[in-house]
Order: C-alpha cells, then sequence, then structure tokens
C-alpha cells in the first residue's frame, strides 16, 4: 500500500482524487489538506467516515500521517510552495496543478535530486489526452501548419492550458518554427489570432458547461486534419492520477508528461 496525501482535498478535482484513492485497493490515503478544512475525506465524497480528517496547514499534515505521495490539485499561486515543503520532507509530489514556470521547473528538479525525492507533473492526467499529444507530435511531422484550440471550464486561472503548452513544445520537437498564415495579416482586436508559440496559434476558451477538452487542427493542401480530445468528467483523470501515485517513487529527478510512466 502506498501512502497518499491529497492537498487541495475540497477543490472538484481535490475531492476526485480522494475518491480514487480510497477506492484504490494498492493505495492507502493517509492525509487530506485544504483551506476548508474540518470534514472527513470519505464522509467529503460520499463514501462514508473513514477518520482522515483534512488539515489546512500542509507541513503538520505531513508530519502526522508520513505519506509517501502528496498529490496536488490546488491553484498555481501555491503549488510550487506546496511541492517545495513536500520534498524537503521526502514526500514526493504528483502535480496535476498547471501554472508552474520553467524556473520553478527548474528549482524543483534541482531540489529533488538534492533530497533524493522524485517529483512527476503531468499537464493532463487523461490517457486519452496523452494519445493526443503523441498523435500531434506525429501528424506535425508531415503537416507542420497548425493551431491548438484548448476549452477548459470558466473557473479555471491560468491560459493557455498545461496540455496545450506541452503539445506545443512536443509539435515543436519536430516542426521547424515558423510564421504561419498571411505575413501581413493585421490584428484588428489585439489577441485575435491568439498566442503565438513558434509561430503556431493557441486559442484559449473559458465557459461554463466545459471540462477540458482540445482539438489540434492540421492544414494541408485541400485538406485538414483535427485530432480531439474531450474530458467528459474529473473521473477521466483518475486512471492517470493513480497510476503516478504508484510509479512516482521509482522515478528519478524530475519527470514531467503521463506518457513517460504509461509503457
Amino acid at each position: 500500500m502506498i501512502k497518499v496525501m491529497v492537498s487541495g482535498a475540497c477543490g472538484r478535482m481535490g475531492q476526485a482524487v480522494l475518491k480514487a484513492v480510497i477506492e484504490d485497493s494498492e493505495l492507502e490515503l493517509v492525509g487530506a489538506v485544504d483551506l476548508a478544512g474540518g470534514a472527513d475525506a470519505g464522509e467529503l465524497v460520499g463514501l462514508g467516515k473513514n477518520g482522515v480528517i483534512v488539515g489546512t496547514d500542509l507541513e503538520a499534515v505531513i508530519n502526522a500521517s508520513s505519506p509517501e505521495v502528496m498529490v496536488d490539485f490546488t491553484r498555481p499561486d501555491v503549488v510550487y510552495a506546496n511541492a517545495v515543503k513536500a520534498i524537503k520532507k521526502g514526500v514526493s509530489p504528483v502535480i496535476g496543478t498547471t501554472g508552474l514556470s520553467d524556473e520553478e521547473k527548474a528549482e524543483l528538479a534541482e531540489l529533488s535530486k538534492a533530497n533524493n525525492t522524485p517529483v512527476f507533473i503531468a499537464p493532463n492526467f487523461a490517457i486519452g489526452a496523452v494519445l493526443m499529444m503523441l498523435m500531434a507530435r506525429q501528424a506535425a511531422k508531415y503537416m507542420p501548419e497548425v493551431e491548438i484550440i484548448e476549452l477548459h471550464h470558466d473557473k479555471k486561472l491560468d491560459a493557455p492550458s498545461g496540455t496545450a503548452l506541452q503539445t506545443a513544445a512536443m509539435i515543436s520537437e519536430v516542426r521547424k518554427a515558423h510564421v504561419q498564415g498571411n505575413p501581413e495579416e493585421t490584428e484588428k482586436v489585439a489577441g485575435a489570432r491568439g498566442a503565438d508559440v513558434d509561430g503556431m496559434r493557441i486559442h484559449s476558451v473559458r465557459l461554463p458547461g466545459y471540462v477540458a477538452h482540445q482539438e489540434v487542427i492540421f492544414g494541408g493542401l485541400g485538406q485538414t486534419l483535427t485530432i480531439r480530445h474531450d474530458s467528459l468528467n474529473r473521473e477521466s483523470f483518475m486512471p492517470g492520477v493513480c497510476l503516478a501515485c504508484k510509479k512516482v517513487r521509482n522515478l528519478e529527478g524530475l519527470v514531467i508528461g503521463l506518457d513517460k510512466i504509461m509503457d
């Protein structure tokens, strides 16, 4: 049994993680933390009391519960500090919160090595989303004109999404950077053409009703190719989260991307 604590336990993703961990026979929920603490974690997710009370102080929960893994689905402005605290106590973060800067990721990598505590980050824990990114990288070898549209719920704080940025990074591995569209085009409204990453465009949609969705559109002579993934509910992420909890302690340093541990 791998001992797991959940940071951001009372949020929508946090509650889904609590339920998934409790129901997984290879994982043991030993701790939970959230600013809105006080509830019994099992009761919070409709599984009955299990004695794990949601605390409000991360370090206190770590000290009291001695977890091996901390799953973090919190906020971009606190995830880095949470990860640092966990690593320094020998607890491996499994991070689903997006918004970490490249500098913060580099610092976590160094801290991971210094404390001999592996760290795992996934821009997206849905296995289908990982396959979408891998397929997009393959397609970009042959159809380098590409745009990304990502659609999320209106409570999401960062844009573009981590999945969109990771998709663009993977495409850039096989696609030479170049400007797309008419070189003389002008935006009548600033931002109309979306974010520019190596010449490809990323568009972010934020509306109620969405969970997490992305399509990668490739254009060629007389044809288009669209690769799309839809997460219809938060349960879609849970197999990937549980897989990361089971594998993170056997990794080395900082590992980014579910594709690195799927095989």
